[in-house]
């Protein structure tokens, strides 16, 4: 069974309407498990609308639902598994006004990503954008990652759409060279780790960052140190330092590693399979970062306060 993730470009809430309804419907006729995720007032029109049909259709609100690209990829993925063996039919409209620049780039390439970790799950997907709203760069970024578009009322298989792994091999490129000269530094030179953590701990209190969100960054800076202690080449180092309101934490190896577009991305069946350390890592923490060539190893962890 294959996926069918498809665009629709609309303009209002009666076009919103027009194309969603009819869209839900045929899931519900065809038994299969309908979800709709959409915005206000989007999502409000749904509920009344289909009003009728009691607890058919399951809704979220994309505020909620859309607050970090992989747990909600770790979220849809649950709901297709508890669906089977019945396929899903998926109303899912993304939030991008709330995003700087570095997470817009990660939920775009979150859509891509779709097609990869439900490819054989026959489920079909309508993804809404505003286009009287949204920015011309989301917008186009879309075309490149559906492979079928909705748009004038006419559906196209989209000439525009970037093979998932060629799409991710981009978004690893925007990497950011450079830190800044306050940059502070601390060596990993042994197995014990525990003045890593300590000093990652006092960093994120003197941030201000809550008590679970700096928790979450030492778990996952120690993850990471300790995959480069096991996996790099020394010298093995942490760097910290703020940005605005973001705390980051930079470990650095002078390995040579060529991890996939794809890594630590797609969620894993079990703690044995390749990358479930690192998908665990992005699940702790508001975005990371990988740079691996020659000149070594770095993963860049970015919390937010």
């Amino acid at each position: 069974m294959t996926l069918e993730h498809r665009a629709f470009m609309y303009s209002g809430p009666e076009d919103f309407l027009a194309v969603t309804v009819p869209f839900l419907e045929s899931g519900l006729e065809s038994g299969q498990a309908v979800v709709a995720v959409a915005r206000e007032p989007n999502l409000t029109a749904l509920r009344d609308t289909f009003a009728g049909h009691g607890t058919a259709i399951e809704y979220f609100d994309s505020a909620a639902f859309y607050r970090h690209p992989v747990r909600t990829l770790r979220d849809y993925q649950a709901i297709v598994k508890r669906s089977e063996p019945r396929s899903v039919c998926a109303l899912a409209e993304p939030v991008w006004g709330r995003w700087d620049e570095r997470q817009t780039l990660e939920w775009i390439r979150y859509e891509s990503l779709i097609n990869v970790v439900f490819a054989g799950s026959g489920a079909r997907a309508l993804c809404p954008y505003d286009t009287a709203t949204l920015p011309d760069d989301v917008l186009a970024e879309a075309r490149r990652t559906h492979p079928l578009l909705l748009t004038d009322g006419r559906d196209l298989i989209n000439g525009r759409y970037v093979d998932p792994a060629v799409f991710g091999a981009g978004c690893d490129r925007a990497w950011r060279a450079g830190r800044p000269e306050g940059a502070e530094y601390l060596p990993i030179d042994g197995a014990d780790l525990h003045a890593l953590r300590s000093f990652v701990a006092e960093r994120a209190a003197e941030h201000g960052l809550g008590r679970q969100p700096a928790q979450n960054l030492v778990t996952a800076v120690n993850e990471v140190a300790a995959n480069a202690l096991q996996h790099g080449v020394p010298p093995r180092g942490l760097w910290t330092w703020r940005d605005g309101d973001d705390l980051l934490c930079e470990v650095g190896d002078n390995g040579f590693w060529r991890p996939g577009p794809f890594t630590g991305f797609i969620p894993p069946d079990s703690a044995l399979q390749q990358g479930f350390g690192l998908w665990t890592v992005r699940l702790l923490v508001d975005l990371v970062e990988l740079k691996a060539g020659w000149d070594g190893t770095f993963v860049r962890l970015h919390t937010r306060r």
